[in-house]
Order: C-alpha cells, then sequence, then structure tokens
C-alpha cells in the first residue's frame, strides 16, 4: 500500500465514500469522526497526510490543528463548505496546506492529494543528493534537512510554506506571480484560488522577520505577485 491518509470527518457516509475511493488508489486509510479522535490516531498512525472538516463536533478542524500543528508539520488538506470562506483563510493561517470544497469529486480530491504528497516526495528524495542551501543575509534554508534558520534560530515552516520559501530563495530578484505560485504547489490540482498563496507568504513572513510588517526577505511586487529581494 502507498502512504498513509487520515480522514477525519463528521460524516460517516462521507468518511466511508473517501476511504473506499483513495484504498482503490492504493493508499491506507484510516478515520476519525471529530478531532479528539484525530489527534490520538495521528499519534498512533503518524500519517503522511490529514483530510479535515473543519465544522465537526467536540472539537472542530480549525481547533485540531492549532493543538497539531505545535508539535507536527504533516501536510492537511481542509474539507469546507463554500460558504466557509473565512473558516479556509483561517484554516490556511493556522498552518493547513490547501483546501477542497465541498461538494468535490473524487478525482479532483484525489488530485489534491497526489499533489501534496509529490512535494513531499521530491523532498524526501532530495534527501539522498547532495544537500542544497540558499542563504540571503542571516536567512538559510536546506532543501535535504528542510532546517530553515534565521541567525541562529530555526524556523519551523509546514510543507506548502517551505515550498514556497524554496522557491522564491532559488531564483533571488525573480518576480512570481501568484498563479505561477500556486501551480508550483498544486500542480496539476491547480485551481486558481490567489487568496492561498497570499495567506502561506503571510505566514512565512511571521516565522522568518522580527517585523512581519516590514518584510526583509520576501518582497510583494503590487499587481504582479512576489518576489525574493535580490542579495
Amino acid at each position: 500500500m502507498g502512504s498513509t491518509i487520515l480522514v477525519v470527518d463528521d460524516h460517516a457516509n462521507t468518511r466511508a465514500l473517501i476511504k473506499e475511493y483513495l484504498t482503490a488508489h492504493d493508499y491506507t486509510v484510516i478515520t476519525a469522526s471529530d478531532g479528539r479522535q484525530a489527534l490520538v490516531l495521528a499519534d498512533i498512525d503518524r500519517p503522511d497526510l490529514i483530510l479535515l472538516d473543519v465544522m465537526m463536533p467536540n472539537l472542530d478542524g480549525l481547533e485540531f490543528i492549532r493543538r497539531y500543528r505545535k508539535d507536527h508539520q504533516v501536510p492537511i488538506i481542509l474539507l469546507t463548505a463554500k460558504i466557509e470562506e473565512r473558516d479556509k483563510v483561517i484554516g490556511l493561517d493556522l498552518g493547513a496546506d490547501d483546501y477542497v470544497t465541498k461538494p468535490f469529486g473524487m478525482q479532483e480530491l484525489l488530485a489534491r492529494v497526489r499533489a501534496v504528497l509529490r512535494r513531499v516526495e521530491t523532498a524526501q528524495a532530495a534527501s539522498a543528493d547532495k544537500a542544497v542551501v540558499f542563504r540571503l543575509d542571516d536567512l538559510e534554508i536546506n532543501t535535504t534537512t528542510r532546517i530553515v534558520t534565521v541567525g541562529q534560530r530555526t524556523v519551523d515552516l509546514t510543507p506548502s510554506e517551505f515550498e514556497l520559501l524554496a522557491t522564491l530563495l532559488e531564483s533571488p530578484g525573480r518576480v512570481f506571480s501568484r498563479d505561477q505560485l500556486l501551480e508550483r504547489l498544486q500542480g496539476n490540482a491547480y485551481d486558481g484560488v490567489e487568496r492561498t498563496v497570499d495567506v502561506h507568504i503571510s505566514n512565512v513572513r511571521k516565522k522568518i522577520d522580527s517585523d512581519p510588517g516590514k518584510p526583509r526577505y520576501i518582497e510583494t511586487v503590487f499587481g504582479v505577485g512576489y518576489r525574493c529581494r535580490p542579495h
């Protein structure tokens, strides 16, 4: 079997449908009906990816992320309703990597799952190669160890945040549009939701800048996108 995926949703039919489909595509699937159960299962089964509903009893998806992200950087894809636009932004801000809007097709969900896992697998494969390190002033990112430091301080980034920062640092001075950065994150699952990039960039700045309001490393190119400040 392939990667292990934890599906967290309070609707039994949704859990069963996703599990059946992903299992048929060679994934190992475990399920939880709420955030509390998910925290326990995630600690025991160590999933490679989490599909997380937002609205759930006992412990909702947003609170799950708040607690889980304290110690884990496993990628998370939110399962949200269209009317929950605010929850989507909050979820990304808390550390979710992507979201799929309900109702969604199984092929779309599979494409998103594959895109996120592909980024993780690519990073793991790179560990067998020579380390690639990008630097800008006191900011350093190692694409092999996936360690990010600012001075003597280690910075914890989610997989999506790491991918965006590495993309920008790899080509200092080059301007990337939001569409280009989204395509880098989502591949063939790209859906054009530019707000996703803005939230991820904001999160990265909060983590690497002493004053996120005056970013030192990632510049906004108004009307276009973002670039890493040239050396």
